[in-house]
């Protein structure tokens, strides 16, 4: 019995195996060769939209970047030319001390009005936000 049962499995197996190298039927390949080439036009197409929507993404990352590098550097330049003219006036009215009377107040208004020329100058270097 078990024998029969083996020999009849094997049989079986056999013509399961024989129909899976059956060709099919030629509008049925022709319908599957659409559909997969649909599905591929489908894929390819998505994942052209995602690149495109990934490099847009980045593209908008790098141009905020940019304005943030722009903005800092405007905000240093800034910063260099009131460090310069607020050195500048500190220099100058200690320098202004070795005068005495008219000559130094003359001195001190100088350096003051230098100093107003020089901050007016690096307020044009402010950013603007």
């Amino acid at each position: 019995m078990n024998k029969l049962l083996t020999v009849g499995s094997f049989v079986m197996l056999a013509a399961f195996a024989a129909a899976c190298n059956r060709a099919e039927d030629p509008a049925e390949v022709q319908h599957d060769v659409n559909a997969a080439q649909t599905d591929r036009a489908k894929d390819v197409n998505e994942a052209r939209r995602d690149t495109a929507e990934d490099v847009n993404k980045q593209q908008q990352d790098v141009n905020a970047a940019r304005q943030d590098v722009r903005e800092a550097s405007s905000e240093g330049a800034y910063d260099i030319a009131m460090a310069r003219a607020e050195g500048d006036l500190k220099v100058a009215k200690e320098s202004c001390e070795s005068l005495a009377g008219t000559a130094q107040k003359n001195c001190k208004d100088q350096a003051e009005a230098t100093y107003k020329v020089a901050k007016a100058q690096a307020e044009t270097l402010k950013p603007h936000t």
